[in-house]
């Protein structure tokens, strides 16, 4: 990781429909999902450029978010965020990723405003855990 300070880069309220849970109904009908995202990123070779291919295309990230939510169902919205957070970090320029997965819409009976996993995952936590020692 580097030693400088790292811009922020953040996407927020990305509406995503899956079909994770536990229960067999979630499965069937799906569900709306919301994601947060907030990326670690120099920012400092785009701006000097003024070129999208120097920075992180939020554009293209979002589709392949969406991407990740919507496909291969899984019960909990810890392993979700997990996915998102790889898919992240998929950029070599992001060092660490923030997900937030918001459930609005979870089967709870007791009225409540959102249900919310906020995770953080680093380039170098993420190298180690596909046995990458490189970036």
């Amino acid at each position: 990781m580097t030693s400088r300070p790292l811009d922020e880069l953040s996407v927020t309220g990305i509406e995503c429909w899956g079909h994770h849970g536990v229960f067999e109904h979630e499965r069937r009908e799906g569900q709306r999902f919301v994601v947060d995202l907030t990326l670690a990123v120099d920012t400092r070779p785009a701006a000097a450029s003024d070129d999208l291919r120097d920075t992180v295309d939020y554009g293209s990230l979002v589709a392949e978010v969406a991407a990740a939510v919507g496909r291969d169902p899984v019960d909990l919205i810890e392993t979700l965020a997990a996915r998102i957070a790889e898919v992240c970090l998929l950029d070599t320029r992001v060092e660490w990723a923030r997900v937030t997965v918001h459930k609005p819409d979870a089967p709870i009976e007791n009225p409540f405003g959102d249900v919310t996993l906020c995770i953080t995952r680093t380039r170098d936590a993420s190298a180690r855990g596909k046995g990458e020692g490189h970036r």
